[in-house]
């Protein structure tokens, strides 16, 4: 389990478990490429490692379909929340994306929110976008374009 740590200001911050480095290694590998065979892979390995926030970021980055997309991102965004209360987050507080455990929550959420003003769902995106910046003050100065 990972710590719960206050910063200078008192904040609370908490940094989530790296994905496994054998799990990480073979989802890096098949983000690359959008191709039915790796899609295939990414669900079996989601079927064996279904709390991996990493491989459901994976498939809504290999997703051609918008709202395939959106459901793969909202799976990672809710498998990333539920490690964050398992790892002591509370409700509130940082979760920095300098910490590459989180790097798939935040980066889940932030294509949660792109999605969802694609879609019309501006109430929702706003949200995301919102949630976001409280949870990575940066968010807007960082260079997040993959996890």
């Amino acid at each position: 389990m990972s710590e719960v740590t206050f910063n200078k200001g008192k904040i609370p911050e908490t940094k989530l478990p790296d994905e496994d480095p054998l799990l990480e290694r073979e989802i890096r590998k098949l983000q690359g490429e959008v191709s039915p065979q790796n899609r295939s892979t990414l669900l079996t390995m989601a079927a064996k490692n279904p709390e991996s926030i990493g491989i459901w970021c994976a498939l809504g980055m290999a997703s051609t379909q918008v709202m395939e997309s959106y459901s793969y991102f909202r799976l990672a965004y809710h498998r990333g929340l539920d490690s964050l209360r398992k790892n002591g987050w509370r409700g509130s507080g940082f979760v920095r994306w300098e910490h590459t455990g989180n790097r798939y929550f935040l980066f889940s959420l932030s294509k949660l929110s792109d999605i969802s003003y694609e879609i019309g769902d501006n109430a929702e995106g706003e949200r995301c976008s919102t949630f976001l910046r409280q949870l990575e003050p940066n968010w807007g100065q960082l260079q997040t374009d993959s996890p």
